[in-house]
């Protein structure tokens, strides 16, 4: 296939990104969904649904990164950690880095996308589905965290955007269920799209978790392939001294893990919780 073809996402109506197609590995496309990988020589390989990116190669372990290391490190004594989505690997990939995680439990709805993405997208679990801290259950998340006796210290919501299948994961039902069974001080955290574009994503959000728990807030990064500025992640915790840890003792964390980055850092972490004044006046409001 020429390089001159073209992939367009359609997230927004007005404008977009291109990418250009160099290979096409797989393109299924059914009256449920249009589920496309292919390569592309800036981003490596490239997934996504319904016309939207979902994970690159090249700039995933931002994302990742950030949705693991800033809970996992922020709360320090984790063992129990629960994974909301994440087919594709790279979140529990992440998380099993910790050695002192002792139990991972990824929700997927779909068994079929963790067999899919470990042959599409092997460099993104980069064998950590072989783990034997890792348990993994096929089921709807809203039901798993609604019905399980299980309790976790980490809850990490990889979720779709707010549309079709991800729209449950931004449910009170589904708040509500993760404060169940989150264990005292625990921390929940979930994508929650790039904000100068989807602030009601944000807005609504932080409304609803506020219902269940005492400090919710946002921290940010910027993941080039999401295009629009930063992208948030929504906080929640009733630990309110979590999110303003000083950076020392995260330093002192982050080096007893021997964890080595390419986006996190401490400094990073702990400025990742500053965001830009539009954002803070909408909260405010």
């Amino acid at each position: 296939m020429s390089n001159r073809h073209q992939w367009q996402e359609t997230l927004h109506d007005s404008f977009g990104q291109y990418f250009s197609v160099d290979n096409v590995l797989y393109h299924e496309k059914t009256s449920h969904q249009d589920l496309i990988i292919f390569e592309n020589a800036a981003f490596g390989r490239i997934m996504a649904l319904d016309g939207v990116v979902q994970t690159t190669e090249r700039d995933e372990f931002i994302y990742h990164e950030m949705m693991t290391h800033v809970p996992l490190l922020a709360h320090g004594q984790a063992k129990r950690v629960l994974i909301i989505g994440g087919g594709d690997g790279g979140m529990l990939r992440e998380v099993a880095r910790h050695t002192s995680v002792e139990h991972i439990t990824m929700v997927e709805i779909d068994a079929s996308v963790v067999d899919f993405c470990r042959q599409y997208l092997p460099n993104h679990s980069n064998g950590a589905y072989d783990d034997p801290r890792f348990h993994l259950v096929i089921d709807d998340g809203v039901n798993f965290v609604s019905q399980t006796t299980q309790t976790f210290d980490v809850i990490i919501s990889d979720c779709t955007d707010p549309i079709g299948p991800g729209e449950s994961l931004f449910t009170s039902a589904f708040y509500e269920g993760c404060k169940r069974i989150l264990n005292p001080g625990g921390v929940f955290v979930a994508q929650n799209g790039v904000s100068f574009l989807q602030q009601d994503e944000v807005l609504n959000s932080h409304q609803r978790l506020g219902q269940y728990f005492t400090d919710v807030s946002f921290y940010q990064a910027a993941v080039p392939t999401y295009y629009g500025g930063i992208m948030t992640f929504a906080w929640a915790t009733d630990n309110e001294a979590l999110r303003g840890l000083r950076p020392d003792t995260i330093q002192a964390r982050f080096h007893h893990t021997g964890l080595h980055c390419r986006y996190y850092n401490p400094a990073v972490h702990c400025a990742a919780f500053a965001l830009p004044q539009y954002l803070q006046d909408a909260l405010a409001t």
